[in-house]
């Protein structure tokens, strides 16, 4: 909708302050940092893994999402395009096809949120093929939703780990292709034995050479990884140029585990954590993001939701989420 502007008058404070944060928003959101908006001042939408919304007891996704205090959710897409994991009475969503896709986006639209990320497990080593097509078609379904991250798998299963590498800059290079002219970018999550390979990663991404490949940065895996705390900040600031989405989640170790390199997944079970009892500094987490102008979300990731009741995983959510707000 346009707006008429009587010039004769001098806009309002609040007016100019509106109109500012506006302009303010949609830089962020384009990416840019035009001087005098502060990359201090750019606020992330906090979102929720859609697994999680059941937690919650509410009818469907989006009084999910609402009863949180989110802002949206990244979303689950198998390979016949279903979205396992949201849920409503009355429907189920999928990206198969134009009236599908229309009918989520018109209820995301009626309840005001988003989808911050689609989320796929891919085999990209047993069936690249089946898996650009599959693809394909999910980045058609991000363009018509305005969804701009695509989180992927990029894991050996079927080639042993050390020679996985050329395989995968390939792979990665015809996902790239599918996406060129678009504003959609692929997120590698950080995950497993391989990609929480600092070095790995880094040569996949100059193997690549696109900056269609981005990184979904799952907070807590490079620590899970044996990575000690303090050299968490490094590698998050190594990479911050090219995170496109994340995973937020912590694990709290015991303290003379916390700086040591300790062997990979130790004793996760045990001391994974919601997000406000864990060791990662969000606060700073955040001003890594910001320095390097990020502008995707805050995704709530929490593998410690098994530690509580059923009648508690809800308020530990709901608490998960105000605690991203304050950061975002």
């Amino acid at each position: 909708m346009n707006e008429s502007i009587n010039i004769t008058q001098s806009p309002s404070r609040r007016d100019f302050l509106k109109r500012a944060t506006g302009l303010a928003m949609a830089a962020g959101a384009l990416g840019f940092n035009p001087s005098g908006l502060a990359a201090q001042s750019r606020r992330w939408p906090v979102a929720c893994r859609d697994a999680h919304l059941r937690a919650t007891g509410q009818p469907d996704s989006w009084a999910a999402l609402q009863e949180l205090g989110a802002e949206g959710a990244e979303v689950e897409v198998n390979d016949e395009l279903v979205c396992p994991s949201l849920f409503h009475p009355a429907k189920k969503y999928t990206l198969a096809g134009a009236e599908a896709i229309q009918s989520l986006k018109a209820d995301l639209a009626e309840k005001g949120l988003a989808i911050t990320a689609f989320c796929l497990h891919n085999r990209l080593d047993e069936r690249l093929e089946k898996e650009l097509a599959w693809n394909k078609r999910v980045v058609a379904a991000a363009q018509q939703l305005g969804v701009k991250a695509i989180r992927i798998d990029v894991v050996p299963r079927a080639i042993k780990r050390e020679e996985f590498l050329p395989f995968a800059v390939k792979a990665c290079k015809q996902l790239c292709e599918l996406v060129e002219g678009s504003p959609v970018r692929f997120g590698v999550e950080n995950h497993g034995n391989t990609t929480n390979d600092p070095g790995f990663l880094e040569r996949l991404f100059d193997g690549v050479g696109s900056s269609h490949l981005g990184l979904t940065l799952d907070v807590a895996n490079f620590y899970w990884y044996g990575h000690p705390l303090e050299e968490l900040y490094s590698l998050y600031a190594k990479f911050a140029p090219r995170v496109v989405h994340t995973h937020c989640k912590s694990i709290r170790y015991p303290d003379d585990k916390k700086n040591v390199r300790r062997p990979m997944g130790w004793e996760y079970d045990k001391y994974c954590c919601p997000i406000y009892e864990g060791d990662v500094d969000f606060k700073r987490l955040a001003g890594i993001l910001r320095k390097a102008n990020y502008a995707g979300d805050l995704c709530l990731e929490d593998e410690s939701l098994g530690k509580f009741p059923n009648e508690e995983r809800g308020v530990v959510l709901k608490k998960e989420i105000a605690f991203l707000t304050s950061q975002a």
